[in-house]
């Protein structure tokens, strides 16, 4: 499924189309896709909120498959190997950011499913340096979400320096944040959670939230940390007025609206932080996966066929998953080549 001519939903951006069976360069594997996640971007290349650097474009980053070719100096990965790719698709690996472990910083990057096709396809290539081996005890759709949202949200968490035992708030309850209260309550955190939806309110407090609201009700504590994944620039000052002293507000998305002027005294003042989050490192990913086996991790799914594509990006986009959307890919003729 590819996007050729952006546009509303309702008009099917995402189309069929056949391209050629791509073909590894030195240091990249073939990949057969099995599953591929959806995330809020593919919604925004699809609708044309982000310009195509490509045309057409194969959206797709949190793609799971098999290893099924790999190019010439690959030296890691086998056929056989199960591994997922994410967003950061490269970087240059020559920069100063890179240098020092922050690719995610790096002036030359390449995304996956924007500057290079992605995992709504049968196939895809990826750099080695850049796929994720991925643990066994996880199911391919259960470990898609991981490759964005859970990567992104743990970053964030990251991002706005929560510490054990604090109080966060999360703004949006999708498919990062579903994954990170996971973690927030591993950490022995109390979670504050702003949503609209009755499912997202539900699922929010099956999995521990202290209090769960919208975004007119008043927060009733005062929050060490919090993390705004809705794309909806409104609600950076509310979630900055909601921070204790010395807290900090990560806002979690590619894309966002507007963000209102801010009164520096109820919002800023005090020490209170307002960062943003680009992307992942490596690092992030290996530390993600490797606490979704601690934990666990578990992700709440909802799995469509690839060919309702534009089925799963309009209920994401009406906020009616409950959880993160998955699209199952892998044929039954498919095999290692």
């Amino acid at each position: 499924m590819a996007v050729v001519t952006p546009g509303p939903l309702e008009n099917h951006p995402l189309q069929s189309l056949d391209l050629p069976t791509p073909q590894p360069a030195r240091g990249q594997v073939r990949i057969c896709i099995d599953v591929c996640g959806v995330c809020r971007t593919d919604l925004h290349i699809a609708e044309g909120d982000l310009p195509l650097h490509c045309n057409p474009i194969v959206p797709g980053h949190e793609a799971v498959g098999t290893v099924v070719r790999c190019g010439p100096g690959v030296q890691q990965l086998k056929e056989g190997d199960r591994v997922g790719v994410a967003w950061l698709y490269a970087a240059c690996m020559r920069c100063r950011y890179c240098q020092r472990g922050e690719e995610n910083l790096c002036a030359m990057p390449r995304f996956t499913g924007y500057d290079e096709h992605g995992g709504y396809a049968e196939y895809m290539v990826a750099p080695e340096a850049f796929v994720y081996p991925l643990p066994s005890g996880l199911s391919s759709v259960e470990a898609a979400p991981f490759l964005c949202a859970g990567i992104i949200g743990y970053r964030a968490l990251r991002r706005c320096g929560l510490q054990s035992k604090q109080r966060l708030g999360l703004y949006g309850f999708g498919g990062s944040a579903h994954i990170v209260i996971q973690i927030a309550r591993y950490w022995d955190c109390e979670v504050y959670v702003v949503t609209r939806g009755e499912k997202h309110r539900t699922l929010a407090k099956q999995l521990g939230a202290t209090w769960v609201g919208e975004a007119d009700d008043p927060m009733p504590e005062k929050l060490h940390a919090a993390i705004i994944f809705a794309p909806a620039g409104t609600l950076v000052p509310l979630a900055l007025a909601a921070l204790d002293r010395g807290g900090s507000l990560a806002l979690a998305g590619v894309y966002m609206t507007q963000i209102p002027a801010l009164d520096y005294e109820e919002t800023l003042f005090y020490e209170r932080t307002l960062c943003s989050v680009t992307a992942n490192t490596r690092q992030d990913g290996r530390e993600l996966f490797s606490l979704a086996q601690d934990i666990p991790l578990h992700t709440h799914t909802e799995v469509f066929p690839l060919a309702q594509a534009n089925v799963a990006l309009t209920r994401l986009k009406d906020g009616l998953l409950n959880g993160a959307a998955v699209l199952q890919v892998k044929s039954q003729i498919h095999a290692i080549e």
